[in-house]
């Protein structure tokens, strides 16, 4: 089952006697995946347009100064070094030729004994082209280096501002979607207000700084319970956060956000943390793929519709149980549990065993607010405060990948606690008026 060399020729992965097993996406669920299979019974071959993994719960630090981009990814090819064979190649894959076993990439053809699509989610506008023309999303390390020199921006303009109208426009920030990252992102910059702004920037006042949040749902948090959406909105004020619910942005062109309801604000900062949306690749029967929201339908095997080597894992997988008639939510733990039983099943499969049915375990989840301020929904606790916050500061702190990673932010974490100190300040695209 091994490969041709055509494929040899062009992308230089080299023949094998086992099977070639494609992963696409350097995600939780492909990153988990190629842990599993390597040194194992089959050739892997991990596909993604970068040569990072990215550990998306702390992107919003990222965003709001807290963390460097490199305390939270962690190079590809240094998760594989000791895996003699399983390869890695920067790439980006436009079409999947399933009839030939084939993918296809910016850097050529591949194919394929195996194919598992791991691309997870992408920012999800809803159809509104204006606001994903002018505002801010937050997927990706780019992305959160972008809002981060935005803030500090929009800071520094204020300073030189010609009419208070201007410098309240500048001072202003939207965020929009009060999930776990438009929470966790608003009350990072209220503590950027609260301690950053009043010490650094004499010329202004910290009061003059707004915060609004706006949710679509009649409560913050609306995927986790009733006491952590009560708790993070108390929180959230605490911080001095303007919270907005039951509220829906209709437009925004750069300067004025416009609601549903009479909420009609002046700001240079929309943040868009309201959804996201699968990423699918081309090619696959129109059957497989769940249009509404763009995610494959898998069996309990994660084998996509009307396929038999084709699987697909994390948040492009739509499996229908009976505890999750939508799908699994769309976090870290389905996507790493996914990952790993599809591992043990490709082995199984190449050794002509039954594969085991996914099951999943939920941990619970959570949410920081900010210092000593977070929520914990477990299945039988829920609790809040400062011991919520030092279990998600361990929970995030263990599942980073690397020693390096984990020294770096703990440390990080200690210095800004004591010093009330977001030191990763740093404007880093150009400036300008």
């Amino acid at each position: 089952m091994g490969a041709s060399i055509l494929d040899d020729l062009l992308m230089n992965i080299p023949d094998s006697s086992f099977p070639r097993v494609i992963i696409i996406g350097g995600g939780f669920a492909g990153v988990r995946l190629a842990k599993t299979l390597g040194n194992k019974d089959a050739q892997v071959v991990l596909l993604d347009k970068h040569n990072y993994h990215t550990f998306q719960p702390l992107l919003y630090q990222v965003s709001s100064s807290g963390l460097e981009p490199d305390s939270i990814a962690y190079p590809l090819r240094k998760i594989l070094k000791k895996h003699k064979n399983s390869f890695f190649r920067l790439a980006e894959v436009k079409q999947i030729n399933a009839e030939k076993n084939e993918v296809e990439t910016s850097i050529g053809k591949l194919n394929y004994d195996y194919l598992v699509i791991a691309t997870g989610t992408k920012t999800n506008f809803f159809g509104n082209t204006e606001v994903k023309a002018n505002s801010m999303p937050m997927k990706n390390v780019p992305q959160a280096l972008n809002i981060r020199s935005l803030i500090l921006q929009n800071f520094e303009k204020a300073a030189i501002a010609d009419t208070k109208e201007e410098q309240q426009a500048y001072l202003n920030f939207v965020i929009v979607g009060a999930g776990p990252t438009g929470v966790e992102l608003s009350g990072a910059i209220a503590e950027l207000k609260n301690h950053i702004l009043p010490s650094e920037y004499h010329d202004l006042d910290s009061n003059d700084m707004k915060i609004h949040l706006l949710e679509g749902a009649d409560r913050v948090l609306p995927p986790m319970s009733e006491h952590a959406s009560k708790k993070a909105e108390e929180f959230l004020k605490d911080l001095g956060v303007q919270v907005h619910c039951n509220t829906l942005v209709e437009h925004y062109d750069g300067k004025t956000v416009t609601t549903n309801s009479d909420l009609e604000l002046q700001s240079e900062t929309l943040i868009w943390a309201a959804g996201v949306t699968g990423a699918p690749i081309e090619g696959l029967k129109a059957e497989a793929l769940l249009e509404k929201v763009n995610r494959y339908k898998v069996n309990k095997f994660n084998q996509v519709e009307g396929y038999d080597n084709i699987f697909a894992i994390g948040d492009i997988a739509l499996m229908e149980t009976e505890n999750y008639p939508k799908g699994h939510p769309q976090v870290a733990q389905p996507a790493i549990q996914q990952g790993k039983l599809l591992g043990k099943n490709l082995l199984k499969l190449v050794n002509n065993q039954l594969m085991e049915p996914f099951k999943y375990n939920d941990k619970g989840s959570m949410a920081t607010i900010g210092r000593n301020k977070a929520v914990v929904d477990l299945k039988h606790y829920k609790f809040s405060g400062a011991f919520a916050w030092f279990v998600w500061m361990f929970v995030h702190l263990m599942s980073l990948v690397g020693f390096r990673n984990r020294v770096v932010t703990f440390f990080n974490w200690t210095y800004n606690y004591i010093n009330f100190d977001k030191a990763a300040r740093l404007i880093i695209r150009p400036f300008k008026k």
